[in-house]
């Protein structure tokens, strides 16, 4: 079983934000969808932009370098059903937000 690693504390990322972190030598974009976390790989497929520094509306994650979108709950592309960006398993511990990192099937890695 995968261990949870911490990632940041809770009030580093307030409802509605998002932020990066390098977690374990992977980058790791944080969302905070109405007080829930959420973990997305941080770099996107198209040319490798910072999602950590993309802009959050919802559940929907825009990377900025070329607006590219994804859903931060399913890890979807916003357009094409084929790209998925891998999710995260997160939990809240006290005011520590933890992360494990998951295969692709969702499984814990």
């Amino acid at each position: 079983m995968a261990e949870w690693i911490p990632i940041a504390r809770a009030d580093e990322c307030p409802p509605g934000t998002i932020l990066e972190r390098v977690v374990a030598d992977r980058v790791v974009a944080l969302a905070n969808v109405a007080g829930v976390f959420h973990a997305i790989d941080g770099l996107c497929p198209h040319q490798g932009g910072p999602l950590g520094a993309g802009r959050l509306c919802g559940t929907t994650l825009t990377c900025p370098w070329h607006g590219w979108q994804f859903d931060v709950v399913t890890g979807r592309h916003g357009v094409s059903p084929m790209v998925r960006q891998p999710v995260h398993e997160v939990r809240e511990r006290g005011s520590v937000v933890e992360v494990r990192f998951c295969d692709q099937t969702g499984g814990a890695s």
